[in-house]
C-alpha cells in the first residue's frame, strides 16, 4: 500500500502502473518471406488445384478467402486491379524479372516477390499458402520456374 500512496501523492501515477502492469508474453515472429512450410492447406486441397484447370474464378486458388478476394479486387488503380485467376497468374509471372546486367531472377527470389506483393496488396493470411498453389500450379507448365528444392532443409 505504501508504493501506492507514494505514486499517488507525487502523482507519478504512470511509475505506479509500471508496478502492478503485467508483462506482455512476447509476440510470434512476423512472418518474414515465402516459405512453403507455413502453408496450412491440406495436400488434398491443392493436389486438386494442380488437377484442375484454371477457370479464372480466383475462389479457386488456395488459401484465397473473401477479405483476400476483396482486397485483391479493391485496387484504386483499374490497372492494380486482379479480378480472376488469369490476372493474378499474370502478375506472378511479371514479378520473374525483370533479368538485368547479368542478374537472373530466379526460383527463391520470384517467390519472395510475389510474397511481398500479396503483402503489399494487405493481404495477411495464407500467403505462403497462395505462393506455394500458383508456382506450383506455374510449374506444371512451365517446369523450372519453381524449384522446391530450394526450401528442402539442409539436415536431411
Amino acid at each position: 500500500m505504501a508504493d501506492f500512496q507514494r505514486a499517488t501523492i507525487s502523482g507519478a501515477t504512470q511509475e505506479f502502473t509500471n508496478i502492478i502492469k503485467p508483462q506482455k508474453r512476447q509476440a510470434k515472429m512476423p512472418e518474414t518471406g515465402y516459405d512453403p512450410k507455413r502453408s496450412r492447406v491440406s495436400e488434398g486441397t491443392m493436389a486438386d488445384f494442380q488437377r484442375a484447370t484454371i477457370s479464372g474464378d480466383l475462389n479457386e486458388v488456395p488459401g484465397l478467402g473473401p477479405a483476400a478476394l476483396k482486397k485483391l479486387q479493391d485496387a484504386p488503380d483499374d490497372d492494380e486491379k486482379v479480378t480472376n485467376t488469369f490476372q493474378l497468374v499474370g502478375k506472378f509471372l511479371m514479378l520473374k524479372g525483370p533479368d538485368e546486367d547479368g542478374h537472373k531472377v530466379e526460383s527463391n527470389e520470384h517467390m519472395q516477390k510475389f510474397w511481398h506483393w500479396l503483402a503489399e496488396k494487405g493481404i495477411s493470411s495464407h500467403r505462403s499458402a497462395i505462393v506455394l498453389a500458383i508456382a506450383e500450379k506455374m510449374n506444371t507448365m512451365m517446369p523450372g520456374i519453381y524449384d522446391p528444392s530450394d526450401y528442402d532443409d539442409d539436415e536431411e
